[in-house]
């Protein structure tokens, strides 16, 4: 009997994701060298850097497909990514050949006419690395520069590959392995140099940005963005200038800042532009008691990409307390304001206001809310801050529902800017949270969730009335925005948040993929949608464009993931489902189709039964606990979305010894299951697992969610 619950064990918490057989079959031809001037220019036969040139404007001149043909749009193509994992990679399409990343940060070289594989390398991460991140096991893809592609890990390490054959060049480390340091964003490549940040601001890590020589993977420069113990010295007088609007020990916990996404680059003024992130713990009260602005965090930094200087900054949450990340898709754009012409970067963070910045000097032009805000009123057009709403910095005082919470009016989900229409697409969203100390006091952990607030607060209600009325709260929609009059131009709403990524074109239309598992088009300037496509699974991918041939096409990767679908996929279902996710390829009159649906077959499960020993107490106690340490891979109130094994039905639950061989001595851990040994104690760890079995035993299943098994076209 217990070996065969070990054997349901391991199949019950492993990761889902299939990985490809690594192939390093020749692509056939050469590689014509990737320039700055080729990705300065970006050719329409190509999309040659994360958001398709250096402005990251995500904007196509194509318009062979425009509002007046687009409904003859049909499926070309599509290529198994052999997952069924969170997707959330820009493919970059040079040559013919496509380059794309799946789960487990796999690439995937691609014949972009027509999805034939031409090689895969499989970077054979480190599984353990999945404890540290705290968003699922993503990436947003590669970076090209010469004949290279450069591919950036979970486990922190930046490795480049021979674009023609995929064999390995180089593979270099980037980060602390002693520190939970983890890597999902796309590297950029400027004057030779690869750029790559990293994430772990929640599990207590100090921020950086680091370049790379592009030919020999050694690192050239390292930009911190926050400053570390002053008795160990400062690496520079930026780093002096940041200590100063910092206070108590925050050292201790890393600071946090990681610049775990957004990049940008200007030519012209040579100034390479980086988002930083979160606070290390969020709750500035412990991580800086005192106050402070504390510098860089959630700021815009510019610095100079040759040797990682400090230029300017802007800080769009100063003395951040909410995990409002300035990560956020930046845009770079030149465009008439008062009468003069003005060199911007956009910026539409987690925070919910939408900024222009004078991207040569940081100085604040305009803001303006782009969703509902509770936490300030509005940005002070003197100063530039945030007046702020009192009861929104929440130490000390009773819990406060707060709109955006964590997960952001604006997520990582890139924008794009049409100079065509002046509009800013926005994949925006509202999404509440309740922000509160933690009753029994902050204790820092190493390797677990450090937010210094109770998570359990942000866990939604059990009562029907309740849940239904928060639930109604959340909402998601593309929102077309406009730059100078900050002000709404029109907006589509969908059916929840957590979309994906825009794709603007010359052809007046904006592309958008949904959590519902639909690809659709809309006309830009009005917002009417012209074309749908049903993905078979959500999208949070941007979409890309380019031409070949003389025929435009437009791809994107679909797979359902990421933060909001592991935590509150299940409980909130988006109409979506864990299949598999995809490279799709659209053109003018194709029509290809998808493999039809199967249905999964409905397995019967015995519930596990409530033990003696499972006392009020100490369900209440394994509910604190699970909020912290469990809730964001296998769901609030352990009802998970299915991308994560479903722990109310598993039979590890049953068995307290197989429990704690899983939770406490890393039996998994390979697959990518936490080890929490010395972590929580085998109470706290006791106590989960009868949270866990409680929440099996209530009445709340499928129907009290409204679960949908499989989306529908």
């Amino acid at each position: 009997m217990r070996t065969l619950l070990l054997s349901v064990a391991v199949l019950a918490l492993g990761v889902l994701a299939c990985q490809p057989q690594s192939s390093t079959k020749s692509t056939s031809k050469s590689i014509t060298p990737v320039t700055a001037a080729k990705i300065i220019e970006a050719p329409t036969s190509s999309w040659l850097s994360h958001g398709g040139d250096y402005n990251e404007q995500r904007h196509s001149k194509l318009k062979t497909l425009n509002a007046n043909n687009v409904a003859e749009l049909g499926l070309e193509w599509s290529y198994d990514l052999g997952t069924s994992r969170g997707i959330e990679a820009t493919p970059i399409v040079h040559d013919g050949l496509m380059f794309v990343t799946s789960t487990w940060n796999i690439v995937h070289a691609l014949d972009a006419r027509t999805g034939k594989k031409l090689w895969s390398f499989d970077p054979e991460v480190d599984k353990k690395q999945a404890a540290y991140a705290c968003c699922d096991v993503v990436n947003r893809g590669v970076a090209i520069w010469g004949d290279k592609i450069f591919t950036a890990t979970i486990d922190g390490r930046l490795i480049a590959l021979d674009a023609k054959t995929g064999k390995v060049i180089w593979d270099v480390l980037t980060v602390d392995k002693s520190k939970p340091y983890t890597i999902t964003g796309a590297p950029r490549v400027v004057k030779g140099k690869v750029i790559i940040g990293n994430g772990g601001a929640e599990l207590g890590v100090r921020g950086y940005v680091g370049a790379f020589d592009a030919e020999t993977g050694k690192q050239i420069w390292r930009f911190y963005t926050v400053p570390g113990n002053p008795a160990e010295g400062f690496e520079n007088d930026t780093m002096k200038m940041a200590a100063e609007t910092w206070n108590g020990e925050w050292w201790a916990a890393g600071g946090g800042g990681t610049a775990w996404d957004s990049m940008a680059y200007d030519a012209e003024l040579d100034l390479l532009y980086v988002g930083v992130g979160n606070g290390s713990p969020w709750n500035q009260s412990i991580r800086s008691p005192g106050g402070g602005d504390n510098l860089f965090l959630s700021s815009i930094v510019a610095v100079k990409p040759d040797t990682g200087e400090y230029v300017w900054h802007y800080q769009t949450t100063p003395g951040e307390t909410w995990d409002y990340t300035a990560t956020q898709h930046m845009i770079l754009a030149d465009m008439e304001i008062k009468g003069a012409m003005r060199k911007v970067i956009m910026q539409a963070p987690k925070n919910g206001f939408f900024y222009v910045i004078d991207r040569e000097t940081g100085e604040f032009i305009s803001a303006n809310n782009f969703v509902p805000v509770n936490w300030a009123t509005h940005i002070d057009q003197e100063t530039g801050r945030p007046v702020e709403v009192a009861d929104a910095r929440y130490s000390g005082k009773a819990p406060y529902l707060q709109l955006p919470g964590p997960l952001g009016a604006h997520n990582w989900h890139p924008m794009s800017y049409s100079q065509d229409s002046g509009l800013v697409y926005i994949p925006a969203q509202e999404a509440p949270w309740v922000y509160g100390d933690i009753p029994t006091g902050y204790e820092y952990t190493e390797g677990l969730w450090n937010t210094g607030t109770e998570f359990s607060y942000g866990m939604l209600p059990t009562d029907k009335a309740t849940f239904r009325a928060l639930k109604s709260m959340l909402k998601g929609r593309l929102l077309a925005w406009d730059p100078i009059a900050q002000k709404e131009a029109w907006s589509f709403e969908h059916n929840g948040p957590w979309n994906g990524g825009i794709l603007s074109t010359a052809g007046n239309l904006v592309f958008q993929g949904t959590s519902d598992a639909h690809f659709a088009a809309y006309d830009a300037k009005t917002g009417d949608q012209k074309w749908k496509y049903f993905t078979q699974t959500g999208i949070g991918a941007a979409p890309i464009t380019f031409e070949l041939d003389g025929e435009q096409y437009v791809s994107v990767a679909s797979g359902w993931g990421g933060a909001y679908v592991l935590g509150f996929g299940g409980v909130l279902p988006s109409g979506s489902a864990a299949n598999v996710g995809r490279v799709l390829t659209f053109k003018l009159g194709a029509d290809g189709q998808l493999p039809a649906l199967e249905k999964a077959a409905e397995i019967e499960y015995e519930l596990p039964t409530l033990e003696a020993s499972m006392t009020e107490a100490l369900i209440k106690k394994g509910n604190l606990g699970y909020a912290k340490m469990c809730g964001a891979c296998h769901g609030d109130q352990a009802y998970s979305s299915g991308l994560i094994p479903q722990l109310r039905f598993s039979a590890v639950t049953k068995d307290a010894e197989t429990w704690n061989e899983v939770v406490m001595q890393g039996l998994l851990a390979e697959n990518g299951m936490p080890n929490f040994a010395g972590k929580m104690d085998n109470e706290t760890a006791e106590a989960i697992r009868a949270y866990v079995i409680s929440e099996a035993n209530s009445d709340r299943g499928k129907a009290f969610y409204d679960e949908v098994s499989l989306p529908k076209e």
